[in-house]
């Protein structure tokens, strides 16, 4: 993999990544607004968590036209986007809306205890191609992606004010995104998130008891049932997991245990590709078009020893088809509790069932 570092007109970073030297002439562009640095956090005290706050985010850009796409390459110096033209593969750069990376406290104490948002949020261009998606790169594209995301892991982890780094994709304008370009996200936050911090207690606790990893010991258990796998490579798997609360929901995931995507091998980087370019293009397949989802990378907080903690991606599909409904209401909402209506077994025996290329 190769990379380049730039820094934009306005002082946010571009990182440029490709398969292939990248043109040391090629710049930054000049794509930028004044930033907002006043998002901020509130504590709950009932889910002992904090929130978020950053109510400039109202301001972002929300579906522009195809020739303003702010992710598409540079083309005309007068009219600059957020990515130059020239030859790199995946573009990442440090968000104009961010939700994190404060730097003063503008909500001061009222009731609850308040912080400064520090952290870090970037924008992860997947492809200069506008009509791509991640599923349809091909395997050795997917794999840098996930290079990058495991670049990118290391560096937030190398700053002190970043507990967690979270990569990401929301997909489809049924999940809210408001750029069309194919394109992820990264959070580093600074703080572990309530759902990754309850799923490394989990896994902490097993292998405490068992000496094993939670997960792995999952997988053994899915690939003997061999009910609900899609992909078993010689490094991954994708299935869809027995205790899933998403129609179609897959996990992607290495044998090995092993805390981050930085800490994968070559070997198993490509595996994992693989496997989640697989699983992407299935559902694809299923919904005959491009499937709305988010796709969540699951992994160990950047601070401490963490052996018990499995690198996964999880995908939870956003369906609305006659028969495949779920609507997000009362108890998934209000009280954290999925109610299934569709079973994991029947789900991942359609996807079985789908030939991809």
């Amino acid at each position: 993999m190769y990379k380049r570092e730039l820094k934009k007109p306005d002082g946010r970073d571009l990182i440029l990544y490709a398969r292939a030297p990248i043109d040391p002439a090629i710049t930054a562009p000049a794509a930028g607004l004044a930033r907002s640095r006043h998002a901020h956090l509130r504590w709950h005290p009932l889910r002992g968590e904090w929130v978020v706050y950053a109510d400039h985010r109202q301001d972002r850009t929300f579906l522009p036209p195809a020739a303003a796409n702010p992710l598409a390459p540079t083309t005309d110096p007068a009219h600059p986007t957020e990515v130059p033209a020239g030859g790199w593969e995946v573009a990442v750069f440090e968000n104009l809306f961010s939700a994190l990376g404060s730097t003063t406290l503008v909500a001061p104490k009222d009731i609850v205890d308040t912080a400064v948002a520090q952290g870090r949020c970037e924008v992860v261009v997947f492809t200069q191609d506008p009509s791509a998606s991640l599923g349809g790169l091909p395997v050795e594209h997917v794999e840098l992606v996930l290079q990058v995301w495991a670049d990118r892991t290391s560096a937030l982890a190398a700053r002190g004010d970043i507990h967690y780094v979270f990569p990401f994709e929301n997909r489809g304008v049924e999940v809210g995104v408001t750029l069309t370009h194919p394109h992820g996200q990264i959070y580093g936050y600074p703080f572990i998130p309530p759902i990754a911090a309850r799923e490394l207690e989990l896994q902490h606790g097993y292998f405490a008891r068992h000496q094993k990893s939670l997960l792995g010991e999952l997988i053994v258990a899915e690939i003997a049932a061999d009910k609900r796998t899609i992909y078993l490579g010689q490094h991954a798997i994708a299935f869809v997991p027995v205790c899933a609360r998403w129609a179609y929901e897959l996990w992607i995931a290495p044998y090995r245990t092993v805390p981050t995507l930085a800490a994968l091998s070559d070997l198993e980087c490509h595996d994992l590709a693989t496997a989640l370019r697989l699983g992407l293009r299935k559902l694809d397949a299923l919904w005959q078009r491009p499937m709305p989802y988010v796709l969540a990378v699951h992994q160990a907080p950047v601070h401490g020893n963490h052996p018990y903690a499995h690198v996964h991606i999880e995908i939870y599909p956003w369906l609305r088809m006659p028969g495949r409904l779920k609507y997000l209401a009362g108890s998934e909402i209000g009280a954290g509790t999925f109610t299934a209506d569709t079973l994991p077994e029947t789900k991942a025996a359609e996807l079985r069932a789908l030939e991809v290329q």
